[in-house]
């Protein structure tokens, strides 16, 4: 009979580490290996950094596709410092003059992606040319009045952090106000009543999705990536912005409510269903989300935002699962829903897949990759 009871704790005993092992993220060089497999099938496929992107048309390299990958690929770059990368991320703002798609003039997010990158690159070597063209681009917004240009919510994350970069860089208070009201316009005008949805605390990605729409199961169609790219928005201006900067509690205030609301929607794999509330429509693993979730929520731990015990075990069993079921052998990354706006666009999403851009899901990766290295 003791023998019975001491076999019973120890298989006890084994039951609760093996979940321990199980919520416990793997070491920073695991992790990095990931990272650098996965970048390094796209460096290789992509020598010429200012080569034209081709699917249903010809569009040229420093769209907001590759500009969001640069943004991951910088964040490497921070947490390894291999002079490669810089080299790739100069040739890149190089190839295309530290220039936009649609010139100084452009008013798109989309456009002024690129300007992330660029305006990293000018902090590290102050070369003027390297800011010169973003600056004049949000500048002109800046003066003007208008104030609807964000009607989509992947724009928040393509241009507010040029905003912010430029607040700081030249100490002015007029940056932050224009891209607070912008944010707003967009949070509770556009679509109607605005795009944010206070009660769940999630965005519908342009007025295609208020209410009246519903989903097939009658919930409301928050789009996975549209909210990623808000998180991924939020934490990078909250990252760049002073503390006693305008309008900061608004951001963080959004912030923490998005992650809580994040929280009980984590599929048991650890992804996050395209439709994040609608299983049934177009369910299944999806990597752009998830890395985006994974970023917003890691960076809330580091931050000391969130409570380590609640979301240590989310953002584990999301990059766990992104890294088993996703990065292939020789770094190609599955499950990557391509282009669009909902949860029917760019499908099938699945291992084999390749979306139509392969730029912008890796950066969404790499960004969540490192801010998971620097969990102590």
């Amino acid at each position: 009979m003791i023998y019975k009871k001491l076999a019973c704790i120890g298989l006890l005993i084994m039951l609760v580490g093996s979940q321990t092992n199980a919520q416990k993220l793997p070491e920073k060089k695991e992790i990095l290996a990931k990272m650098t497999l996965a970048n390094d099938y796209f460096m290789k496929k992509w020598p010429d950094t200012g080569k034209e992107i081709v699917t249903n048309k010809t569009r040229p390299s420093n769209i907001w596709t590759r500009a969001v990958y640069y943004e991951g690929l910088m964040d490497l770059y921070k947490t390894d410092r291999q002079p490669r990368y810089y080299d790739y991320a100069v040739d890149w703002s190089e190839k295309h003059h530290w220039g936009m798609r649609s010139g100084t003039k452009t008013r798109n997010a989309d456009d002024q992606c690129c300007g992330q990158t660029y305006i990293d690159l000018y902090l590290i070597d102050k070369k003027p040319e390297r800011i010169h063209d973003i600056k004049i681009s949000i500048d002109s917004m800046v003066a003007s009045r208008k104030i609807d240009d964000w009607n989509w919510i992947d724009a928040l994350q393509m241009a507010m952090p040029v905003f912010a970069k430029l607040g700081v860089i030249y100490s002015d208070n007029a940056y932050f106000e224009k891209m607070y009201q912008m944010y707003q316009f967009s949070k509770t005008q556009h679509g109607g009543n605005g795009l944010y949805n206070p009660k769940d605390h999630l965005w519908w990605r342009d007025k295609d999705f208020v209410p009246p729409y519903k989903e097939p199961n009658g919930k409301d169609c928050y789009w996975s990536r549209g909210n990623g790219w808000i998180v991924a928005a939020l934490v990078r201006v909250l990252d760049i912005m002073p503390k006693n900067a305008p309008h900061r509690e608004e951001y963080q205030q959004m912030y923490l409510d998005m992650m809580r609301a994040l929280v009980p929607i984590q599929r048991p794999d650890g992804f996050w269903n395209v439709s994040l509330l609608d299983p049934t429509n177009y369910g299944g693993k999806e990597l752009s989300g998830t890395a985006l979730f994974t970023y917003g929520m890691a960076w809330g731990m580091n931050k000391g935002l969130l409570d380590r015990k609640t979301y240590a075990p989310i953002v584990t069993k999301a990059w766990k699962a992104m890294v088993t079921d996703c990065v292939h052998p020789d770094g190609k990354l599955g499950y990557v829903q391509g282009t669009g706006k909902e949860p029917k666009d760019g499908q099938p999403v699945t291992y084999d897949s390749t979306p139509d851009f392969e730029d912008y899901g890796l950066g969404c990766f790499l960004l969540a990759g490192s801010e998971l290295c620097k969990l102590k």
